[in-house]
């Protein structure tokens, strides 16, 4: 027991210090391209800090642990909803830029229903997969194409909202970049078979694990990610890792982790569907009043999030 646990434990460290060293590398190359730091956010951020989830899913697929896979998805979408924007929104209400109102939020919610649809019978196939991973691909060259308009202000914002530096030696940037993914491989072997050793001593299945701790591990990235920037007040890398990363987790992940294996989610019940989908539909309405996330919605997040950790563990 003591053994999985430390697997564990070395794991998540592994997966937060590999995502940030994926995210600052990956960032500062951004930086070249001048984007605009919503865009950033939503992409580069976001996709960085969602590195964890990727490598654990495809590692599952391989070995043909479909519930940790599909169950790391959809964990991690409600656990960033429910849980880090409820935190970063106690620790500072986080305004919100219409961009994220009219375009990315629906695109998030989309995704989720487009995820059961094709989920309902409990599988994503090579097919499902590839038509997800063609669609992440579309919306990333969209946000890229639309915001060069706002690239000459993306390095001076960006760089003065989290304090990143732009690494001069674009070999230091490819340094950072290899670190983090080897750092991140590493961390998702520990972590995956320090749950697997877990779930079997006491007899859990390997969905519940992959909704609870395995999700809550690879989103270790975004919630550090959000809490930084909801201190230093920059709502647009806050929300916008959250929403980028949760349309990552279901397009590129589902749409990569089935090409190599055809993923069954067994044990995935549909009632964590209907979580998923439920917390990014209420996410609408509440980013509208006022266009911001205020601290009392963040405690009503936080209280969704504690009903279904106890749903979960009980059942």
């Amino acid at each position: 027991m003591l053994l999985f646990l430390l697997y564990i434990s070395l794991g998540l460290v592994l997966l937060y210090f590999g995502a940030e060293g994926l995210v600052r590398g990956s960032s500062s190359l951004a930086l070249r391209l001048r984007v605009s730091p919503l865009v950033i956010g939503l992409t580069v951020v976001a996709y960085g800090t969602s590195m964890p989830e990727m490598v654990v899913s495809v590692k599952t697929a391989i070995t043909h642990q479909g519930g940790i896979s599909i169950g790391n998805v959809v964990g991690s979408n409600i656990f960033n909803i429910a849980l880090i924007l409820g935190i970063s929104s106690l620790i500072a209400p986080l305004k919100i830029k219409l961009q994220v109102i009219r375009i990315d939020t629906p695109i998030m919610f989309f995704t989720a229903v487009l995820f059961f649809l094709l989920f309902r019978d409990l599988t994503i196939d090579r097919h499902e997969g590839a038509f997800f991973l063609l669609l992440v691909i579309v919306y990333t060259y969209g946000n890229f194409y639309f915001s060069r308009r706002a690239g000459k202000r993306a390095e001076t914002e960006f760089s003065d909202a989290l304090g990143v530096a732009h690494i001069k030696n674009a070999w230091i940037e490819l340094a950072f970049i290899i670190g983090g993914l080897v750092l991140l491989i590493s961390g998702a072997n520990l972590l995956v078979n320090g749950s697997i050793g877990v779930a079997r001593l006491y007899k859990v299945s390997e969905a519940v694990i992959g909704l609870t701790i395995v999700a809550a591990g690879t989103s270790l990235p975004e919630l550090a990610t959000s809490l930084v920037a909801a201190v230093r007040k920059e709502s647009d890398i806050a929300v916008g890792n959250i929403v980028g990363s949760n349309i990552f987790n279901i397009l590129a992940i589902l749409g990569i982790a089935p090409l190599i294996s055809p993923i069954y989610g067994e044990g995935i019940s549909m009632i964590d569907i209907y979580v998923m989908m439920g917390v990014s539909l209420l996410l609408l309405p509440m980013l509208r009043t006022g266009f911001k996330l205020s601290r009392l919605e963040g405690v009503f997040l936080l209280g969704i999030y504690g009903g279904y950790l106890y749903y979960l563990l009980s059942r």
